[in-house]
């Protein structure tokens, strides 16, 4: 299930890396605390989830003023990449010029920067003309598409430089009323853009005949990326699937080339309430997903935010916050704690009130790890308000969720023991001789993480077990796992990692790399 890395040495030098010095996790191999696929094994160990805080900054993206392209909204239905030392984020912006538009035309595809992910300006591009026109941040997408969503991703591997990104959207068709589908675009800069087939739009619309999708309504840009070859996007539908389920679920779609898209579909995400369905002409209520999920591919694993949507009879009691799920296969997601809200709606008066988007914006940035995300209010939503930004919620970098030691088996008694052990054991790395790190906190000369290194079948490696096993004393996000030995391992390895010392409890083991 897992990646095979180049060899390097395995000797280490004690300490933990400089911040200047950090590797990118993104490249690495990640195994997270709560991971139960990577990390299958434990005993006497609990998960504690984080929720993030919202920064003092927010929003740090704002709607712009009168007679500009985001005057009226702008939406975090978008994405964020690092690239060349600048942050580069993709999202839709509404105007306030309603009279004479078309309903889709008022929704296009922006674009901002940022040195530091936290200060953004929205350059002048000199593309697209509004309001008479070019000085403004609109991205070239060929013709007047209305865009409800975007993702953007870099190609780095394809070898025309004139598809190096691509985009997919949410546009609308008409068949008896407007419905979503999928419109993928290409582009050499991430500016101007052309769609992979030669389509016009009509009134912002894509015409029925040219759909490359199945003629069923699907919000398709939850999230975008890349995994064992295909392309894989996400979005929420409402129809029945294999089964029937109540209101938006997560579905998928793939293709090999990003211009011919599957047919079929897969359903990559069921809240457990949705199991109830509620009956026909009530798809607006109950507990369900909102707008499918947005993805950081993390390599081995894909981290995911998804909408919660709680969902009424009438629109003025719906509200969304964001859950968080995980895949270790692409194609199906799962919560680490059952029914967990990862952030809550802003109360009423503030920015993000009643409503939370998820945005595929992720990045380490120095000791904190970045999620933005946008706000629209569901319950205000058919008066037509003034609506979103972008806010950035942070977390310690890289920490998730935490295994720490549970004591509730320890003390007296005929049936308890009075110190338990607490340890956890990984599935088969088919690794040759790679770099460990360790991101965890609490670790002191009284609070260590002893790790063993094992063959497939369990049995100690005499080498980097036992009294040769590694012993991590020092927190750190990159902490290295040292041991002496230089003798070849098997092709498959497991660790085992043990919380030990007096103070154990203190420990919250967040996160092990494997960096090639």
């Amino acid at each position: 299930m897992l990646h095979k890395l180049l060899p390097v040495l395995l000797l280490f030098f004690v300490g933990a890396a400089a911040a200047s010095d950090d590797f990118d996790e993104t490249k690495a191999m990640t195994l997270f605390a709560f991971d139960d696929v990577s990390i299958p094994h434990s005993q006497n160990l609990h998960l504690e989830m984080r929720q993030p805080q919202r920064h003092a900054d927010n929003p740090v993206v704002e709607r712009g003023a009168p007679g500009t392209p985001d005057a009226h909204g702008v939406q975090f239905y978008g994405s964020i990449i690092k690239e060349d030392g600048k942050y580069r984020l993709w999202y839709v912006a509404f105007d306030d010029q309603e009279e004479s538009k078309a309903p889709s035309a008022r929704w296009r595809a922006a674009y901002a920067e940022s040195p530091d992910g936290l200060r953004w300006t929205k350059p002048s591009l000199g593309l697209v003309e509004f309001n008479g026109n070019k000085d403004n941040n609109l991205v070239d997408v060929g013709d007047a598409w209305g865009f409800v969503n975007l993702k953007v991703i870099k190609d780095a591997a394809d070898p025309d430089p004139t598809r190096r990104y691509k985009m997919t959207t949410h546009v609308y068709f008409r068949h008896n009323t407007r419905l979503g589908t999928l419109l993928p675009f290409v582009s050499a800069d991430g500016l101007t853009w052309k769609p992979v087939e030669d389509v016009k739009p009509v009134k912002g619309e894509l015409k029925k005949a040219d759909l490359l999708l199945p003629g069923v309504h699907i919000e398709p840009c939850g999230g975008l990326y890349q995994w064992d070859g295909l392309y894989v996007l996400n979005g929420q539908n409402a129809l029945p699937g294999t089964h029937h389920y109540q209101g938006r679920v997560v579905r998928t779609y793939r293709s090999a080339d990003f211009s011919n898209w599957s047919a079929t579909s897969g359903i990559a995400f069921v809240r457990p309430q949705q199991h109830e369905y509620l009956g026909a002409g009530r798809s607006r209520e109950g507990e369900q997903n909102h707008e499918g999920i947005a993805v950081w591919n993390r390599s081995n694993v894909l981290l995911g935010i998804t909408g919660r949507w709680h969902g009424a009879a009438e629109w003025r009691d719906v509200t969304i916050d964001l859950g968080f799920v995980l895949s270790n296969d692409g194609l199906n997601f799962r919560e680490p704690q059952h029914d967990w809200t990862f952030l809550e709606r802003g109360k009423d008066g503030q920015w993000d009130q009643g409503g939370l988007l998820q945005g595929q914006g992720f990045e380490n940035i120095g000791d904190l790890t970045f999620i933005y995300y946008g706000a629209w209010d569901p319950r205000h939503w058919q008066d037509k308000p003034e609506r979103g930004g972008i806010g950035i919620a942070t977390l310690p970098r890289d920490r998730f969720g935490d295994l720490r030691v549970d004591t509730s088996g320890e003390g007296p008694g005929d049936y308890q023991l009075p110190t338990v052990t607490a340890e956890f054991v990984t599935g088969p790395l088919e690794v040759s001789t790679p770099h460990f790190f360790i991101n965890a906190d609490g670790l002191s000369s009284t609070a260590q993480l002893q790790v063993e290194l094992l063959d497939h079948l369990e049995r100690p490696i005499a080498a980097y077990s036992g009294k040769n096993a590694a012993l991590v004393t020092q927190s750190g996000f990159q902490t290295p796992i040292v041991w002496q030995s230089t003798e070849p391992l098997p092709e498959r390895v497991r660790l085992r990692v043990r919380f030990e010392g007096q103070d154990r409890t203190r420990i919250r083991f967040s996160a092990l790399y494997l960096q090639p």
